[in-house]
């Protein structure tokens, strides 16, 4: 029951656990005192001897009540601070680990488990540093001070109480093996259904719509009935041992006071030894009794501690580092993709021989039909992917020698969800440069074409702008997360499907800043709305996974081929639903 690893990595908590033994130790020895002043009075009253100092009694019963007291106090806070430790400790590793993992993390552990761990199984864990290992260590200590104070009063009745004492650890390592069985089960059911509930309530609006809601909620029930039926198990096992635990503590106890009488009878002891060994048998299961309680709650801790254990030993790669001449080399940037195959899975290739080239000041739009391996390319060129032949160099040097964060310096990327924080337009904008300036704020905010608006709110940079942005239109969201993107001042900027789900007029907004920082920088284009990108300099069309052509829009279109017909049936499509809607109002 004491784990190294743990016991390794939370080392500063070790004094605490050490000090709160301490105090215990002290506690019983006042206790034991306390109680051999009491038997010794007892008797000096059974023999009619009232010579005693009653004063000075009292004043050494007070002065040990004191002590004992103060030493519980001090056990209580020692205890306190070596979970408090221990909670922080855990919480930043998992937390630094989480940063070494970035993206990434959620290959290790899901979104939701990460935070059970993070709450409820540092919390667990917070109980077995806390409680349990000094009880673990006092269980032993307290039981042999008191066999050694017992045996000067009745040898006999202090070794039968001795040889019961292991009778309650038997019990604890007979559940031990079957403890950890079942509440890894549970941890796991636990983790299980945290992830299902966390995932349909994200997804909740799109349930509604589709009007799935009510089946989910039989799922989540039926999740919920195993998590219940699993919970109870652990329960009938922690209240069987406890009921065990008893028997064997009270039993002994019980056993103790017997043997108290019988010797008291015999007349080998006095009444006033048989009161203390009466009174020091209940002591004696007492620490046992107290770490079988606490063994469960730490067993449930361990079982956390497995999945934690298997988000910190996830293996970070090793960043490659950049020599000064290579990073000079990273400005005013052109990509050249050249090769490239990838897969998810290493079976069903999602890219095949793909090249492309997109050189500095200039824009390159990737279309195609969705699924064809757009967002795949995007997802290289951030290296939040892997290629599995060929590759992805940047003026030359190969993305797999570039440290991620200095590639986030070099490449910005901008989504149709970028998120909006619930914070200020200025602490949203900051994100992108820290130390920005108020005038290099409203310049990005020109650029982005959201100065007007800015300006014209009462509160300007400070305007809140809710809960994912909820205070904004979708335009005026991604024209600021646009503004975000200029701020941090990329060599390179992606933009996947950035305008979509916006209004015509932030669409062309956008699309007008795209163009003129694609006469300063590199751009990368996707969109599936091929009329936004027909003044690309170079375009890709893929298609299945491949590159079927390349060329600019008006020699695309001389080609009569996929773009030309996908470019035809989009066209077609606008215009017939441009129609229907001068129709409708005019009706």
């Amino acid at each position: 029951m004491v784990d190294k690893r743990l016991l390794s990595i939370c080392k500063e908590p070790k004094k605490y656990i050490f000090l709160t033994v301490l105090m215990n130790w002290i506690s019983v020895i006042c206790n034991i005192g306390i109680i051999l002043f009491v038997g010794n009075i007892i008797d000096k009253l059974y023999k009619n001897d009232l010579s005693f100092s009653i004063g000075n009694y009292v004043i050494i019963l007070s002065m040990l009540m004191v002590i004992r007291f103060i030493c519980n106090y001090m056990s209580g806070k020692f205890s306190h601070n070596s979970s408090g430790k221990v909670r922080s400790i855990l919480r930043e590793k998992i937390y630094k680990k989480l940063l070494e993992l970035g993206v990434d993390y959620n290959n290790a552990l899901s979104t939701s488990s990460t935070v059970q761990i993070a709450v409820d199984g540092v919390e667990q864990l917070e109980v077995y540093f806390g409680r349990f290992l000094p009880q673990l260590f006092y269980g032993l200590l307290g039981p042999l001070t008191l066999f050694a104070v017992m045996a000067t009063i009745s040898l006999k009745a202090a070794l039968v109480l001795l040889v019961c004492i292991p009778l309650i650890p038997i019990s604890i390592a007979s559940v031990m093996k079957f403890a950890k069985k079942l509440l890894s089960k549970y941890w796991g059911i636990y983790t299980n259904l945290g992830d299902s509930f966390l995932e349909n309530l994200q997804g909740l609006t799109t349930l509604k719509i589709f009007d799935l809601d009510e089946e989910k909620n039989e799922e989540m029930n039926k999740e919920a009935e195993t998590f219940r039926k699993v919970t109870m198990k652990v329960l009938t096992m922690q209240l069987s041992s406890i009921t065990i635990m008893d028997l064997i503590a009270f039993g002994g106890a019980a056993v103790g006071i017997l043997l108290a009488v019988n010797e008291l009878s015999k007349g080998n002891i006095t009444v006033g030894g048989a009161v203390i060994i009466i009174l020091l048998s209940s002591e004696f299961f007492i620490p046992l009794r107290l770490l079988g309680s606490f063994f469960h709650i730490a067993t449930n801790g361990m079982a956390a501690s497995d999945k934690m254990f298997k988000l910190l030993d996830t293996k970070v790669k090793e960043e490659p580092k950049l020599s000064k001449e290579d990073c000079e080399k990273l400005k005013d940037i052109s990509i050249n993709i050249k090769n490239v195959d990838f897969s998810y899975d290493k079976e069903r290739k999602v890219l095949k021989d793909i090249n492309i080239e997109v050189k500095n000041k200039s824009m390159v739009a990737l279309v195609g039909e969705s699924g064809c391996g757009k967002s795949t390319i995007t997802n290289l060129l951030l290296k939040l992917r892997e290629v599995d032949n060929g590759e992805v160099t940047l003026n030359g040097i190969n993305i797999n020698y570039i440290p991620f964060e200095e590639l986030r310096k070099k490449v910005s990327f901008i989504s149709h969800n970028s998120y909006i924080f619930n914070t200020t337009i200025a602490q949203n904008l900051k994100m992108g440069k820290k130390d920005a300036t108020e005038k290099e704020l409203y310049n990005a905010l020109k650029i982005a074409n959201l100065y007007e608006f800015v300006v014209g709110l009462e509160d300007k940079l400070d305007t809140k702008v809710g809960e994912g942005g909820s205070l904004l239109s979708g335009g005026q969201k991604q024209r600021l997360a646009l503004a975000r993107m200029i701020l941090t001042n990329p060599e390179v900027y992606i933009f996947d499907e950035a305008t979509s789900n916006v209004d015509v007029e932030s669409e062309d907004s956008i699309l007008k800043t795209i163009y003129d920082i694609a006469k300063e920088k590199t751009v990368i284009v996707i969109s599936h709305r091929l009329a936004n990108v027909v003044n690309a300099d170079k375009i890709y069309v893929l298609d299945k996974g491949n590159i079927v052509e390349s060329e600019n829009h008006k020699e695309l279109m001389k080609n009569n081929s996929t773009y030309c017909n996908l470019y035809t049936n989009q066209t077609n499509l606008e215009s017939i639903y441009e129609r229907e809607l001068e129709v409708a109002v005019s009706e």
